[in-house]
């Protein structure tokens, strides 16, 4: 076996991590299904891992004092790689067997000016049990609601059934939208298709077009419109976003913070609006320098695409027109 510091790698696997429970089930899950020469790089943004990470020559932990924010520990984490691909992946996610080989074999098919994602299907991780026999999903909350008791979690860590996700696309506010449409058409048939944007969770790129493309931006701030953001930046510069229906990885939605299944990172409106703000104004008023298609361009591409109305695009197209 190769020594850790000699050993070269084809792809990083690199994951921003604040206040996650279930990184260290996200990085050995990680390290049971690789079947290729895959680093795996943990930024601890702020706090330290709690379960802490095991030691391993594949992994790589980063920890900072205090928090930096998303973008900039993904950046950070992203630098030390010398691996030409790069795996951005959330905390709190599983992923197939072989999924590393899998998605490379699919570069060696359509070049590397492409961002890549595997199909992505919903992550079960746990369920509430109580003593008096009363159970039910994570996001339910931990009081029991027939005997009022405390519920402990019990592991399940399984992709859900019949959840899987192909297709991405975003409306005019911008929000994140499922594109179940373009699936149902001919385009949307095959192995490796092309999707409008990403949900952002995970997705594939070289070292190269990650840097060069800017595409973890700290002047949009910690985090927000980021599978939107990835997304133009490579369609609008001549790249493509694709997606790898021949492996898949699961995430888990933490939805609702009343029940302790919300996000590590505190909710700021303003931050998701200025994350919002920004990417309107560099792909809605064309304004991104690295663009070589408009934005109304992508979205006739598409079309129809939800949440897109005649009127909406004729009015991004008088947007264009009166860039300088």
């Amino acid at each position: 076996m190769q020594n850790k510091n000699t050993m070269q790698y084809d792809l990083a696997v690199i994951i921003p991590a604040r206040a996650e429970e279930f990184l260290k089930n996200t990085v050995e899950d990680l390290l049971k299904n690789k079947r290729g020469n895959t680093e795996i790089i943990v930024g601890l943004d702020g706090q330290w891992s709690n379960p802490p990470i095991d030691q391993h020559p594949d992994v790589n932990v980063i920890y900072v004092p205090e928090s930096i924010g998303q973008r900039a520990i993904s950046n950070t984490c992203a630098r030390l790689t010398k691996a030409k691909y790069i795996m951005k992946l959330d905390a709190h996610c599983s992923v197939d067997e072989g999924f590393d080989v899998k998605m490379l074999d699919a570069f060696k098919e359509v070049g590397d000016n492409v961002v890549m994602a595997p199909t992505m299907r919903n992550l079960h991780v746990f369920d509430w049990i109580c003593k008096c026999g009363f159970t039910h999903y994570q996001d339910k909350g931990n009081i029991c609601p027939q005997c009022s008791s405390q519920m402990d979690k019990k592991i399940v860590w399984q992709p859900r059934r019949g959840t899987r996700n192909y297709s991405y696309c975003f409306d005019s506010e911008p929000h994140f939208q499922y594109f179940r449409e373009f699936s149902r058409r001919p385009e949307g048939q095959g192995d490796i298709t092309e999707s409008m944007s990403l949900q952002g969770s995970c997705f594939v790129m070289t070292k190269e077009k990650y840097f060069d493309l800017n595409i973890d931006d700290e002047t949009m701030g910690s985090w927000g419109s980021q599978g939107l953001t990835v997304a133009c930046k490579f369609w609008l510069s001549g790249g493509k976003v694709l997606v790898n229906h021949l492996t898949w990885y699961s995430h888990c939605f933490r939805t609702k913070s009343a029940n302790g299944f919300g996000f590590p990172y505190p909710q700021s409106g303003r931050q998701v609006d200025s994350a919002k703000k920004m990417a309107r104004d560099l792909f809605f008023e064309n304004k991104w320098e690295k663009a070589i298609h408009s934005l109304s361009w992508l979205i006739e591409k598409f079309s129809p695409v939800p949440g897109w109305t005649k009127e909406d695009i004729e009015r991004i197209k008088t947007n264009e027109k009166n860039v300088v």
